[in-house]
């Protein structure tokens, strides 16, 4: 028998929302349903075939069929142009596929199936033989099996509680919680297309959507928490005690009903809990975070203005942006150097001179010489300098380590680290026990540290150790997280892939936190994924979207439904970092509600240092579109910020001692009023600002709606009784946002300096 003809995995790569060509569809079939078997190819094959039979009866030979991936899915999976759209277009993609789809599975007992190849030259290849079982959804757990749902008797549905069983196993949950007619449902971690989720069928899971989150409804940072606000202001919340995945059908099926479906560990014995919480919607987020951990105060430059660029690639180029920005008067407060490293282990600076260290041990600034016409000719005097003008230094990273498998040509010191995390058990690792390799289409094929031993994390940022300690770096871009694909996988805290996978970035951020607090500086992570838990680590952005109006809606969304979950330093790139640069109208409206959201930053994607530049700064932005405003409006908002600084801090402080979201949508203030579900996108920003920007391109005028209370527009000092919709013309220069009259006292000064 001839191997290497083809490859068959029963789950596939374990993309959560699309399918390779070499799995079974579905993993788990329901009884009654056919399966499709599929087989990627990796030799010309002249035919396939598969022998198909129930456990105890004889093989039926099926005749296989060529089969292409769709790549119209792929192409939307991918999230359009961008850097990174055709990687992940390509991992989903192509040809080489062989499939055949089975007569509907019926027989409890189970099947089994195995392939025989014939390649164009003759050789062959037989598979071992695979197995599965039908489920089938159970109210009633035949003998053998037991499981338990606790803590959701007293908002359960009677008679909706159901178990998803094979003969031996328990594999899923499903159940509803009771909702009435006008309940809004908010939650389920940072969401792009919609506050209130009523209606609406989606998932928990963390993922990478490569942009359009909005449009597919795929997030960075799930988490399986929401509140239910009802139609007279009552409100509860309840939070799936899991980090396996979970799925959630918010009246979208029967209005009454919110129904729950969650993947279990496949034993024999299974359980679930569920907390249920009772209060107004701060109460809510109280009980939830004394449960899962909750934010620190950070220091009060996170909220001066974040600048950034994926290709300041130099020191010359982060000198000269920083350079720019003290000529033309716009404070900055923190940089963000992407890419300073090179890319392969993300822990050296790109062109330093060094001795390799075989043992993948630490390395010491002093152990580095800097060429003078390199990229970086002087890193430690470049973070002076910056420290000096009052800038803090983020420095991007990622949680890979490229191997001889992802890429040719690799320095010496990457190499031999890959070799020390895995000979030293520091990687994750598949159910063979061999070393993981990143399934994404980001740095495919790389090395994963496994983060959820506190052994590796110890390990994995002591290579970085030097940065913050003799480089006075203040913290860390925690980019990515999204890269464990597989049920299976092994984490050395004990947890297989199906349970741990969604906690690898908050185990990833905390990591960082900890590293930078071992050297005496705030724990600012900089991170787009995370979940249940990551409340507690560091600092947040919307992550990667393009430059479209529709884009800034969905990442105000995205804003708001973060911070009802208990994210409180939250961001998002302003006006988008992806595709051409935007127009001088969405930069602006983008820049002034941006102003006025827990940070501020800009930044741009990598666009391989094509003319035109996409960079995002506010001059070139303004050389781009020829617009002369974009300058001095810009600088405004970024003056405005630093005076509003204080107010933000302060209401920070607040936020960590009572849980009320620093940027909070009107619910959480006004829940019994109906009309603040009109607004879904005006939000409150501490005690005292009530914000409603501009989102709509063209807009000359602006209507808010004022809840109860006296409020006074903070331009023009004007005063307006709540309860009421205002209209007022909208100048580029302005965002509408009004302070409560007890309020303005505290705050006129920082409008009217």
């Amino acid at each position: 028998m001839s191997t290497g003809l083809l490859v068959h995995r029963p789950h596939g790569i374990e993309h959560p929302y699309a399918t390779s060509l070499d799995q079974r569809i579905p993993v788990l079939p329901l009884t009654g349903e056919p399966v499709l078997l599929g087989v990627q190819a990796l030799a010309d094959l002249e035919s396939v075939t598969c022998e198909w039979a129930p456990v105890s009866g004889d093989p039926t030979v099926l005749a296989m069929a060529p089969r292409v991936a769709d790549a119209a899915d792929a192409a939307a999976l991918a999230g359009g142009e961008g850097h990174l759209a055709a990687a992940q277009a390509a991992s989903l993609g192509g040809e080489g596929g062989w499939a055949v789809q089975t007569p509907p599975v019926a027989d409890s007992t189970g099947y089994r199936y195995r392939f025989h190849a014939t390649a164009s030259d003759g050789a062959t290849q037989t598979t071992d033989w695979y197995s599965v079982a039908p489920a089938r959804w159970v109210a009633d757990l035949p003998s053998g099996l037991a499981a338990q749902l606790t803590g959701a008797d007293e908002r359960l549905v009677a008679g909706s509680l159901e178990w998803l069983v094979t003969d031996d196993a328990v594999h899923r949950v499903r159940f509803a919680l009771g909702i009435a007619e006008g309940d809004h449902v908010v939650g389920f971690g940072e969401r792009f297309d919609h506050l209130d989720q009523g209606g609406r069928r989606l998932d928990a899971v963390v993922f990478e959507q490569y942009k359009s989150q909005g449009a597919h409804g795929r997030t960075y940072l799930p988490m399986p928490f929401a509140h239910v606000v009802g139609a007279d202001g009552s409100a509860w919340g309840f939070h799936v005690r899991t980090s396996r995945r979970s799925w959630y059908d918010v009246g979208a099926s029967e209005t009454d009903r919110l129904t729950v479906e969650v993947a279990l560990g496949g034993t024999a014995h299974e359980s679930l809990d569920v907390r249920l919480y009772d209060g107004d919607p701060t109460a809510v987020l109280h009980s939830f975070l004394d449960e899962v951990g909750r934010a620190e105060e950070l220091p009060s430059w996170v909220f001066r203005l974040w600048a950034s660029g994926n290709e300041w690639n130099t020191q010359a180029l982060v000198t000269e942006r920083m350079d720019s920005h003290r000529e033309l008067d716009i404070p900055v407060g923190v940089v963000v150097i992407e890419a300073w490293s090179d890319e392969e282990g993300i822990m050296l600076f790109r062109d330093a001179s060094y001795a390799p260290r075989p043992d993948g041990s630490p390395f010491s600034a002093a152990d580095f010489e800097f060429p003078a016409d390199g990229a970086w000719p002087d890193p430690k005097a470049m973070v002076d300098d910056l420290h000096s003008r009052g800038i803090k230094v983020i420095l991007w990273q990622i949680p890979l380590l490229k191997t001889a498998q992802s890429e040719d040509g690799l320095h010496e010191q990457v190499l031999a680290e890959g070799e020390a995390m895995v000979h030293e058990g520091h990687a994750v690792r598949e159910a063979d026990g061999t070393a993981y390799l990143n399934r994404g289409w980001w740095f495919p094929k790389s090395l994963m540290p496994d983060l959820s031993s506190q052994r590796t994390r110890d390990w994995w940022t002591a290579k970085r150790d030097y940065l913050v300690r003799d480089l006075g770096v203040d913290g860390f871009k925690t980019d990515g997280g999204e890269h464990a694909w597989g049920h299976d996988l092994q984490y050395a805290d004990g947890r297989r892939g199906d349970e741990g996978n969604n906690l690898y970035p908050v185990h990833y951020a905390k990591a960082f936190g900890d590293l930078l607090r071992k050297h005496g500086k705030a724990p600012i992570t900089f991170s787009r994924s995370g979940f249940t838990g990551s409340q507690a680590h560091g600092v947040f952005w919307a992550g990667d979207e393009d430059s479209t109006w529709e884009a800034f809606r969905n990442s105000v969304t995205a804003g708001l439904t973060a911070s009802a979950c208990g994210i409180v330093y939250w961001g998002w790139d302003l006006a988008g970092f992806s595709g051409p640069v935007p127009d001088a109208e969405l930069y602006l409206r983008a820049a002034g509600a941006s102003t006025f959201m827990p940070v501020m930053q800009y930044h741009s994607e990598f666009n391989h240092h094509q003319l035109p530049l996409r960079d995002r700064t506010p001059w070139y932005v303004e050389e781009v579109t020829g617009d002369e405003r974009v300058v001095p409006v810009f600088r405004r908002f970024a003056q405005l910020r630093e005076r509003l600084v204080g107010y933000l801090a302060e209401e920070a402080a607040e936020t960590v001692r009572t849980d009320r979201p620093l940027m909070r949508a009107l619910f959480f203030d006004h829940p019994g009023d109906a009309a603040v579900w009109q607004h879904p996108r005006q939000w409150m920003l501490g005690v005292d600002l009530l914000v409603n920007p501009v989102t709509e391109e063209g807009a000359q005028t602006w209507s808010t709606y004022l809840p109860a209370g006296e409020w006074v527009d903070v331009w023009t000092g004007e005063s307006h009784q709540g309860v009421q919709v205002v209209h007022r013309e909208m100048p580029i220069d302005e965002v509408p946002v009004y302070c409560t009259r007890a309020g303005w006292d505290r705050l006129d000064h920082v409008f009217r300096p």
